[in-house]
């Protein structure tokens, strides 16, 4: 392509304590100029948990979309000023890792402390609206410990045999990082 789409203005509309939103006006390839919003959001980890030959899932209501949803554990990756290791892949610099953010998560939303987290795959979701990248972990080797519940989390914890999971992650409301974790695990060799 021999077009680099420039920005010509970018614009910052809202902000929240969860995410921003605003539009760049871009040169598009013809010369002509658009506005393309976005939601910018900080990265998130997908767990998938296996513990006996169970994939653990979390059944939680969604207010956005009005819907109770059994997902794979997920929550944002945080703010630190911890240096990541060699080995473990972080979205910045002043974030956890991927591999740290996911022992939190889950700990945290089911109660286990996992013996063995594997980075899987990191990637962007919904570019054509979002800024938001999402990485995906494999946790095994788990001892419960017990749960330490953010306020605004109301969920339980369901254990789904890994032969039934993507059907339970297909199910409506399906979720997109649950399907996707379930897949990339599945395709590198972890179910």
């Amino acid at each position: 392509m021999d077009h680099d789409w420039p920005v010509l203005e970018s614009e910052t509309e809202y902000e929240t304590g969860w995410y921003d939103g605003g539009y760049d006006r871009v040169e598009q390839p013809d010369g002509s100029a658009k506005n393309y919003y976005w939601a910018a959001l900080p990265p998130a980890v997908v767990v998938l948990a296996v513990d006996d030959g169970d994939v653990l899932f979390v059944d939680q209501y969604r207010p956005t979309i009005r819907k109770q949803c059994m997902e794979l554990v997920a929550g944002i990756v945080e703010q630190t000023d911890d240096e990541t290791p060699a080995n473990e892949v972080a979205p910045a610099s002043d974030r956890e890792s991927y591999v740290a953010a996911g022992r939190r998560e889950l700990r945290e939303e089911t109660g286990y402390e996992a013996g063995n987290v594997e980075f899987v795959e990191e990637f962007w979701t919904a570019t054509g609206v979002l800024r938001h990248k999402r990485g995906i972990v494999f946790a095994d080797d788990l001892t419960e410990v017990g749960r330490d519940l953010d306020s605004n989390e109301f969920l339980s914890v369901e254990r789904v045999p890994i032969e039934d999971a993507l059907a339970v992650a297909r199910a409506p409301p399906a979720n997109d990082a649950t399907i996707e974790g379930i897949l990339l695990a599945e395709a590198d060799g972890h179910l």
